[in-house]
Order: structure tokens, then C-alpha cells, then sequence
């Protein structure tokens, strides 16, 4: 099994940090990987979408949030290749305000991801570690640039 951890902070209140970073329909500006990110259903505090990547190739997976507990849980669903599976976490924590009070509030965002490639992958769980450390490190700076933009 591999196992990924990266955060950041981000200088903008809980709610909207929350907020933007769930905005599926967002996630093709916020991440520099996909072309398309797509709502399929959405009932109480689960959502079923669909990504699609730069080079093509289109999944679902499924979000469950938990705004009142500062985290959301996805899965990855079909096709889970070239994973045998893909669990993500991220967790919101509020931080202490900023040295400046017209910042408001703080918040670290973590993205926690648990997964094991398959075995007909071109890369094994290792690789992929390093791999998705290094797109998470440079997503989580687009997500807080974008965040910390947006009015």
C-alpha cells in the first residue's frame, strides 16, 4: 500500500476554503492535470463525478463532505486503473489569524491519499508516491492561489 501526505495553508476563511476546493465543476481550473470535471449526481452530502485527464482518459469517482467535521472522503470508481484502488482524504484545520487581522482566519488544507497500484500499471506504488507528491505539491499551491484570489 502507498501512502501520500501534502498540505498547505491557506489565508482565507474555513467556509470558503471548504467551499472552493469541493466546487467539482472548479476542479478542471484548480488542478492542472484535468480537462473536464463533471457533476453526475448529487444527493445530501454525497457527489458522484466524472474527471477527465489532459491526456484523455475519464473516471468516476465519488465525495462524500463533511463540512461540520473539516474533511471529505473520496473514492475512485471506474475505471480504477491504473490503480487497484484510491482513497483521498482531505482534512481542513482552522489556524491561528494571520499576522495581519484583515486576512480573517487560516486554514491548513491536507490531502491524505491511500492507494495500491495494479499490477499491469506502467508504475508501482513507490513511483507513483513520488509522483503524486510532486503534482499534490503543485496543485495545493494552485488551489491556494486561486482561493486566496477569489472574491
Amino acid at each position: 500500500m502507498a501512502h501520500t501526505v501534502n498540505s498547505i495553508v491557506i489565508d482565507a476563511p474555513y467556509d470558503k476554503v471548504f467551499e472552493i476546493s469541493n466546487d467539482i465543476s472548479r476542479w478542471k481550473d484548480l488542478f492542472d492535470e484535468y480537462t473536464g470535471s463533471e457533476v453526475l449526481e448529487k444527493e445530501a452530502n454525497k457527489i458522484i463525478f466524472q474527471l477527465t485527464h489532459q491526456n484523455g482518459n475519464s473516471w468516476k469517482s465519488y465525495r462524500l463532505l463533511f463540512k461540520e467535521n473539516k474533511f471529505a472522503y473520496a473514492e475512485k470508481l471506474d475505471p480504477k486503473f491504473p490503480f487497484e484502488y484510491m482513497k483521498i482524504i482531505w482534512l481542513y484545520r482552522q489556524c491561528p489569524q494571520g499576522a495581519r487581522p484583515e486576512q480573517g482566519r487560516r486554514v491548513e488544507m491536507t490531502w491524505i491519499q491511500d492507494f495500491t497500484m495494479d499490477k499491469n500499471a506502467k508504475v508501482d506504488d513507490q513511483k507513483a508516491e513520488e509522483l503524486i507528491n510532486q503534482h499534490s505539491q503543485k496543485n495545493l499551491k494552485n488551489f491556494k492561489e486561486q482561493i486566496e484570489k477569489d472574491k
